[in-house]
């Protein structure tokens, strides 16, 4: 369980986007499970086991929480979608009990459960998750971190982004800072939560001896 952190515009999004295939890098390589995927469009990198939950959920708002999760499992072929959303019901009794509502006069901790469980139903191998905290209350946060450690016990690694550094850092087992695209700072959560450099990334801060 790895979070990006860093200030705005420093490039979380944008690494993100480019491991899913919603940009494409000028330079360098990306690799998933020691294979190159860069050359790879975003629905095939999904069929190799990275989902993306984007910022602001991305939901569609007009279609039911069922009908949105069914499109999480548009490239699955090997399992019947009925056996997949039964198994994120399983996990969002909350979601199943709004199967039919719309999604758009869903809540926002709602809305963050559906996007998360929409990820789900690909089948993923790692969950990246832009900003799954944004906007939602402390209580919905809970439930949302708590969804994503449960997530990872069960052997999905988890990518997220996250503005909150030390709600991040509680969580993650690694963290990486960035500044203006470049990789400033890196550790185990635990350690980062200590590091003084944190400050002067986020706040311009000089460091203190």
């Amino acid at each position: 369980m790895v979070c990006l952190l860093g200030p705005n515009g420093s490039g979380k999004s944008t690494l993100m986007n480019s491991i899913s295939g919603l940009l494409r890098p000028r330079a360098g390589s990306i690799r998933f499970a020691g294979e190159k995927i860069d050359h790879l469009p975003p629905h095939r990198r999904v069929v190799q086991g990275i989902a993306h939950v984007l910022e602001r959920r991305r939901l569609f708002p007009y279609m039911t929480v069922e009908e949105n999760l069914l499109l999480g499992a548009y490239t699955v072929q090997d399992v019947p979608a009925q056996g997949l959303l039964e198994e994120t019901y399983a996990r969002f009794p909350a979601i199943r009990e709004k199967r039919r509502v719309v999604a758009g006069v869903l809540s926002g901790g709602e809305q963050q459960l559906l996007a998360i469980g929409r990820g789900l139903m690909s089948r993923p191998r790692c969950l990246m998750v832009d900003e799954p905290l944004l906007g939602l209350a402390l209580r919905a946060q809970e439930q949302v971190m708590s969804l994503l450690r449960e997530i990872n016990a069960a052997g999905v690694s988890i990518l997220f982004i996250e503005q909150n550094v030390r709600r991040a850092l509680t969580h993650a087992h690694r963290g990486y800072v960035l500044q203006t695209g470049r990789v400033v700072l890196q550790g185990r959560g635990e350690e980062l939560l200590g590091n003084l450099e944190l400050e002067r990334v986020y706040f311009g801060k000089a460091s203190r001896a």
